[in-house]
Protein backbone atom coordinates (compact mmCIF):
# COMPACT_ATOMS: atom_id res chain seq x y z
CA UNK A 1 0.00 0.00 0.00
CA UNK A 2 3.25 2.21 0.66
CA UNK A 3 3.50 2.94 -3.34
CA UNK A 4 0.38 4.72 -3.10
CA UNK A 5 1.38 7.89 -1.29
CA UNK A 6 4.81 7.57 -4.25
CA UNK A 7 1.80 7.97 -7.05
CA UNK A 8 1.41 4.46 -8.14
CA UNK A 9 -1.70 3.74 -9.43
CA UNK A 10 -3.65 0.37 -7.94
CA UNK A 11 -5.21 -1.57 -10.33
CA UNK A 12 -8.80 -3.23 -10.18
CA UNK A 13 -7.74 -6.24 -8.48
CA UNK A 14 -5.02 -4.81 -6.04
CA UNK A 15 -7.34 -2.25 -4.63
CA UNK A 16 -9.57 -4.97 -4.22
CA UNK A 17 -7.10 -7.32 -2.43
CA UNK A 18 -6.57 -4.01 -0.45
CA UNK A 19 -10.18 -2.79 0.87
CA UNK A 20 -10.95 -6.70 2.12
CA UNK A 21 -7.81 -7.87 3.00
CA UNK A 22 -5.81 -4.88 5.13
CA UNK A 23 -6.75 -4.33 8.40
CA UNK A 24 -9.24 -1.54 8.98
CA UNK A 25 -6.63 0.33 10.74
CA UNK A 26 -4.09 0.53 8.07
CA UNK A 27 -6.75 0.96 5.09
CA UNK A 28 -7.62 4.29 7.65
CA UNK A 29 -4.10 5.20 8.26
CA UNK A 30 -3.22 5.23 5.09
CA UNK A 31 -5.99 7.05 3.40
CA UNK A 32 -5.29 9.40 6.22
CA UNK A 33 -2.13 10.32 5.14
CA UNK A 34 -3.15 10.70 1.75
CA UNK A 35 -5.87 13.78 3.14
CA UNK A 36 -2.95 15.05 5.03
CA UNK A 37 -0.90 15.28 2.14
CA UNK A 38 -3.46 16.56 -0.22
CA UNK A 39 -5.01 18.88 2.32
CA UNK A 40 -3.45 19.06 5.22
CA UNK A 41 -5.94 20.33 8.05
CA UNK A 42 -8.63 22.37 5.70
CA UNK A 43 -12.24 21.22 5.39
CA UNK A 44 -14.10 22.29 2.57
CA UNK A 45 -18.19 22.87 3.24
CA UNK A 46 -20.43 23.34 0.55
CA UNK A 47 -24.00 23.12 0.75
CA UNK A 48 -26.96 22.92 -1.73
CA UNK A 49 -30.90 24.14 -2.33
CA UNK A 50 -33.48 21.75 -3.80
CA UNK A 51 -35.17 24.80 -5.82
CA UNK A 52 -36.88 22.09 -8.10
CA UNK A 53 -38.55 19.08 -6.58
CA UNK A 54 -40.62 16.13 -7.91
CA UNK A 55 -42.18 14.89 -10.86
CA UNK A 56 -38.77 13.24 -12.41
CA UNK A 57 -39.15 11.82 -15.22
CA UNK A 58 -36.08 9.07 -14.56
CA UNK A 59 -36.81 5.66 -12.87
CA UNK A 60 -33.97 5.52 -10.80
CA UNK A 61 -34.90 2.99 -7.87
CA UNK A 62 -33.28 4.95 -4.94
CA UNK A 63 -35.11 8.47 -5.53
CA UNK A 64 -38.40 10.07 -3.77
CA UNK A 65 -38.01 12.42 -6.34
CA UNK A 66 -38.96 10.05 -9.64
CA UNK A 67 -42.66 9.85 -10.97
CA UNK A 68 -42.73 5.97 -10.62
CA UNK A 69 -42.84 6.09 -6.99
CA UNK A 70 -45.54 7.17 -4.54
CA UNK A 71 -43.44 8.80 -1.78
CA UNK A 72 -44.54 12.10 0.86
CA UNK A 73 -41.55 14.07 -1.56
CA UNK A 74 -42.26 17.78 -1.67
CA UNK A 75 -43.03 18.94 -5.36
CA UNK A 76 -42.77 22.68 -6.28
CA UNK A 77 -41.20 24.41 -9.44
CA UNK A 78 -38.35 26.40 -10.07
CA UNK A 79 -37.83 28.23 -7.08
CA UNK A 80 -37.27 32.35 -7.65
CA UNK A 81 -34.20 34.47 -6.76
CA UNK A 82 -35.37 35.88 -3.56
CA UNK A 83 -35.47 32.30 -1.65
CA UNK A 84 -32.24 31.36 -3.53
CA UNK A 85 -29.82 34.49 -2.67
CA UNK A 86 -30.74 34.47 0.93
CA UNK A 87 -30.02 30.52 1.41
CA UNK A 88 -26.63 31.86 -0.63
CA UNK A 89 -26.33 34.55 2.06
CA UNK A 90 -26.97 32.94 5.18
CA UNK A 91 -24.65 29.89 3.92
CA UNK A 92 -21.70 31.95 3.62
CA UNK A 93 -22.61 33.44 6.58
CA UNK A 94 -21.92 30.44 8.21
CA UNK A 95 -18.35 29.91 6.70
CA UNK A 96 -19.39 27.51 3.98
CA UNK A 97 -17.51 28.03 1.00
CA UNK A 98 -19.64 26.70 -2.08
CA UNK A 99 -23.55 26.88 -2.67
CA UNK A 100 -25.32 24.81 -5.36
CA UNK A 101 -28.89 24.99 -6.64
CA UNK A 102 -29.95 21.41 -7.34
CA UNK A 103 -33.11 20.64 -9.63
CA UNK A 104 -35.24 17.48 -10.26
CA UNK A 105 -35.69 16.10 -13.62
CA UNK A 106 -33.62 14.51 -16.46
CA UNK A 107 -32.25 18.14 -17.60
CA UNK A 108 -33.43 21.51 -17.66
CA UNK A 109 -34.96 23.50 -20.67
CA UNK A 110 -33.21 26.39 -22.30
CA UNK A 111 -35.53 29.28 -20.89
CA UNK A 112 -34.94 27.29 -17.27
CA UNK A 113 -31.82 27.34 -17.75
CA UNK A 114 -32.22 31.09 -18.52
CA UNK A 115 -34.04 32.27 -14.95
CA UNK A 116 -31.03 29.47 -13.36
CA UNK A 117 -28.15 32.56 -14.70
CA UNK A 118 -30.43 35.03 -13.18
CA UNK A 119 -30.21 33.40 -10.33
CA UNK A 120 -26.93 33.33 -9.89
CA UNK A 121 -26.29 36.65 -11.15
CA UNK A 122 -28.38 37.86 -8.41
CA UNK A 123 -26.53 36.01 -6.25
CA UNK A 124 -22.92 37.32 -6.77
CA UNK A 125 -23.90 40.63 -6.55
CA UNK A 126 -24.66 40.46 -2.76
CA UNK A 127 -22.43 37.15 -1.93
CA UNK A 128 -18.71 35.78 -2.92
CA UNK A 129 -19.58 32.23 -2.20
CA UNK A 130 -18.67 30.26 -4.85
CA UNK A 131 -21.52 29.01 -6.83
CA UNK A 132 -22.10 25.05 -8.05
CA UNK A 133 -24.88 23.70 -10.12
CA UNK A 134 -26.64 20.41 -10.74
CA UNK A 135 -29.31 20.05 -12.93
CA UNK A 136 -28.88 16.70 -14.82
CA UNK A 137 -27.49 15.76 -18.35
CA UNK A 138 -26.80 19.29 -19.91
CA UNK A 139 -25.46 20.05 -23.03
CA UNK A 140 -22.21 22.34 -23.35
CA UNK A 141 -24.30 25.39 -24.98
CA UNK A 142 -26.25 24.99 -21.36
CA UNK A 143 -23.22 24.83 -19.55
CA UNK A 144 -21.18 27.34 -21.09
CA UNK A 145 -24.56 29.59 -20.09
CA UNK A 146 -23.93 28.75 -16.31
CA UNK A 147 -20.37 28.79 -16.54
CA UNK A 148 -20.71 32.96 -17.79
CA UNK A 149 -23.57 33.35 -15.06
CA UNK A 150 -20.62 32.84 -12.33
CA UNK A 151 -20.79 28.66 -12.32
CA UNK A 152 -17.56 26.84 -11.75
CA UNK A 153 -18.41 23.72 -10.61
CA UNK A 154 -21.13 21.32 -12.10
CA UNK A 155 -22.16 18.22 -10.25
CA UNK A 156 -23.27 15.15 -11.62
CA UNK A 157 -22.94 12.05 -9.88
CA UNK A 158 -22.04 8.89 -12.09
CA UNK A 159 -24.27 7.30 -8.53
CA UNK A 160 -23.14 3.35 -8.82
CA UNK A 161 -20.47 1.48 -10.83
CA UNK A 162 -21.24 0.89 -14.41
CA UNK A 163 -21.36 -2.97 -14.37
CA UNK A 164 -24.36 -1.97 -11.80
CA UNK A 165 -26.18 1.22 -12.83
CA UNK A 166 -28.77 -0.87 -15.64
CA UNK A 167 -30.23 -2.14 -12.41
CA UNK A 168 -30.86 0.70 -11.01
CA UNK A 169 -31.83 3.08 -13.69
CA UNK A 170 -33.47 2.46 -17.39
CA UNK A 171 -34.42 6.01 -18.47
CA UNK A 172 -30.32 7.17 -18.78
CA UNK A 173 -26.96 5.86 -18.60
CA UNK A 174 -23.54 6.39 -17.14
CA UNK A 175 -22.59 7.48 -20.87
CA UNK A 176 -25.00 9.73 -20.81
CA UNK A 177 -23.79 11.44 -17.32
CA UNK A 178 -20.24 11.34 -18.34
CA UNK A 179 -21.16 12.84 -21.55
CA UNK A 180 -22.50 15.88 -19.53
CA UNK A 181 -18.94 15.59 -17.06
CA UNK A 182 -16.74 15.79 -20.29
CA UNK A 183 -18.37 18.86 -21.63
CA UNK A 184 -18.13 20.46 -18.68
CA UNK A 185 -14.64 19.42 -18.04
CA UNK A 186 -13.87 21.19 -21.37
CA UNK A 187 -15.41 24.30 -20.89
CA UNK A 188 -12.62 24.37 -18.06
CA UNK A 189 -15.29 23.90 -15.21
CA UNK A 190 -14.32 21.84 -12.31
CA UNK A 191 -16.84 18.64 -11.88
CA UNK A 192 -18.28 17.41 -8.44
CA UNK A 193 -19.35 13.63 -8.76
CA UNK A 194 -19.80 10.07 -7.00
CA UNK A 195 -22.08 8.18 -5.58
CA UNK A 196 -24.61 6.29 -3.08
CA UNK A 197 -23.27 3.05 -1.35
CA UNK A 198 -26.02 0.30 0.03
CA UNK A 199 -27.75 -0.02 -2.86
CA UNK A 200 -26.67 -3.51 -3.16
CA UNK A 201 -23.76 -3.52 -5.08
CA UNK A 202 -20.80 -5.22 -3.83
CA UNK A 203 -17.38 -4.17 -2.63
CA UNK A 204 -16.23 -4.98 -6.32
CA UNK A 205 -18.10 -2.50 -7.49
CA UNK A 206 -17.30 0.19 -5.20
CA UNK A 207 -14.41 0.12 -6.38
CA UNK A 208 -15.18 0.16 -10.16
CA UNK A 209 -17.37 3.58 -9.45
CA UNK A 210 -13.93 4.75 -7.49
CA UNK A 211 -11.66 3.80 -10.32
CA UNK A 212 -14.21 5.68 -12.88
CA UNK A 213 -13.82 8.69 -11.08
CA UNK A 214 -10.11 8.68 -10.30
CA UNK A 215 -10.35 8.03 -14.45
CA UNK A 216 -11.88 10.81 -15.14
CA UNK A 217 -10.40 12.89 -12.94
CA UNK A 218 -12.59 14.11 -10.63
CA UNK A 219 -11.55 15.79 -7.54
CA UNK A 220 -14.84 16.10 -6.05
CA UNK A 221 -16.14 13.14 -5.06
CA UNK A 222 -19.55 13.07 -2.74
CA UNK A 223 -20.63 9.94 -1.10
CA UNK A 224 -23.83 9.15 -0.38
CA UNK A 225 -24.77 6.48 2.30
CA UNK A 226 -27.99 4.63 1.16
CA UNK A 227 -31.10 6.18 3.05
CA UNK A 228 -34.31 3.75 2.08
CA UNK A 229 -37.20 5.65 1.56
CA UNK A 230 -40.60 4.54 1.70
CA UNK A 231 -42.47 4.48 -1.52
CA UNK A 232 -38.90 3.48 -3.56
CA UNK A 233 -37.86 0.52 -4.62
CA UNK A 234 -35.05 0.20 -2.19
CA UNK A 235 -37.16 1.29 0.51
CA UNK A 236 -36.62 -2.59 2.22
CA UNK A 237 -32.57 -2.30 1.73
CA UNK A 238 -31.16 -3.39 4.56
CA UNK A 239 -28.18 -1.02 6.01
CA UNK A 240 -24.34 -1.21 5.38
CA UNK A 241 -22.11 -2.26 8.46
CA UNK A 242 -20.41 0.16 9.97
CA UNK A 243 -16.90 -1.01 9.17
CA UNK A 244 -18.26 -1.11 5.77
CA UNK A 245 -18.81 1.88 5.18
CA UNK A 246 -15.19 3.04 6.77
CA UNK A 247 -13.48 0.75 4.35
CA UNK A 248 -15.09 2.05 1.39
CA UNK A 249 -14.96 5.86 2.46
CA UNK A 250 -10.91 4.94 3.28
CA UNK A 251 -10.53 3.13 -0.62
CA UNK A 252 -12.15 5.66 -2.29
CA UNK A 253 -10.09 8.09 -0.81
CA UNK A 254 -6.71 5.92 -1.59
CA UNK A 255 -7.65 5.80 -5.08
CA UNK A 256 -8.43 9.43 -5.67
CA UNK A 257 -5.27 10.52 -3.46
CA UNK A 258 -5.60 14.44 -4.83
CA UNK A 259 -9.53 14.76 -4.63
CA UNK A 260 -12.20 15.77 -1.72
CA UNK A 261 -13.99 12.61 -0.35
CA UNK A 262 -17.25 14.78 0.28
CA UNK A 263 -19.74 13.22 3.30
CA UNK A 264 -23.16 13.73 1.31
CA UNK A 265 -26.64 12.48 1.71
CA UNK A 266 -26.74 9.94 4.73
CA UNK A 267 -25.47 11.87 7.44
CA UNK A 268 -27.71 11.33 9.94
CA UNK A 269 -27.50 7.69 9.53
CA UNK A 270 -23.66 7.72 10.10
CA UNK A 271 -23.55 10.69 12.46
CA UNK A 272 -21.89 8.14 15.19
CA UNK A 273 -19.05 7.12 12.80
CA UNK A 274 -17.66 10.88 11.99
CA UNK A 275 -14.63 10.74 14.29
CA UNK A 276 -13.40 7.14 12.36
CA UNK A 277 -14.72 8.90 8.87
CA UNK A 278 -12.54 12.30 9.40
CA UNK A 279 -9.62 10.07 9.93
CA UNK A 280 -10.40 7.89 7.02
CA UNK A 281 -9.72 10.18 4.12
CA UNK A 282 -12.81 12.81 4.26
CA UNK A 283 -11.99 16.13 3.74
CA UNK A 284 -15.29 17.79 2.96
CA UNK A 285 -19.30 17.46 3.95
CA UNK A 286 -22.26 19.11 2.25
CA UNK A 287 -23.48 20.69 5.38
CA UNK A 288 -27.04 21.49 6.41
CA UNK A 289 -30.35 20.36 4.17
CA UNK A 290 -29.70 17.15 1.58
CA UNK A 291 -32.16 17.80 -0.59
CA UNK A 292 -35.01 15.30 0.50
CA UNK A 293 -33.59 13.89 3.42
CA UNK A 294 -32.60 15.48 6.68
CA UNK A 295 -29.50 17.20 7.21
CA UNK A 296 -27.24 18.39 9.71
CA UNK A 297 -27.24 21.82 11.79
CA UNK A 298 -24.20 23.78 10.02
CA UNK A 299 -23.33 25.22 13.35
CA UNK A 300 -22.85 21.47 15.17
CA UNK A 301 -20.99 19.99 12.37
CA UNK A 302 -18.35 23.33 12.45
CA UNK A 303 -17.57 22.38 15.99
CA UNK A 304 -17.75 19.08 15.29
CA UNK A 305 -14.92 19.68 12.87
CA UNK A 306 -13.12 22.10 14.63
CA UNK A 307 -12.71 19.57 17.39
CA UNK A 308 -10.98 17.38 14.99
CA UNK A 309 -8.26 19.90 14.39
CA UNK A 310 -10.00 21.09 11.22
CA UNK A 311 -9.64 24.65 9.84
CA UNK A 312 -13.25 25.93 8.13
Amino acid sequence: MGRVKDGYLLSFEEAVEIVKESTLESICQLANELRVESHGDTFDMCSILNARSGRCSEDCKWCSQSKFHKTDVNIYPLLGAVEAVEAAKYNESKGVRRFSLVTSGRAMSDSEIDQCCDIYREIEKVSNIKLCASMGLLNRSQLEKLQHSGVGRYHCNLETAPTYFPDLCTTHTIEDKLKTIHAAQDLGMAVCSGGIIGMGETMEQRVELAMILRDNNILSIPINVLNPIKGTLLEATPPLEDEEIIRTIAIFKILNPKAHIRLAGGRAEINHLMTQLLQSGVSASIVGDMLTTVGCDIDSDKLMFEKMGLKI
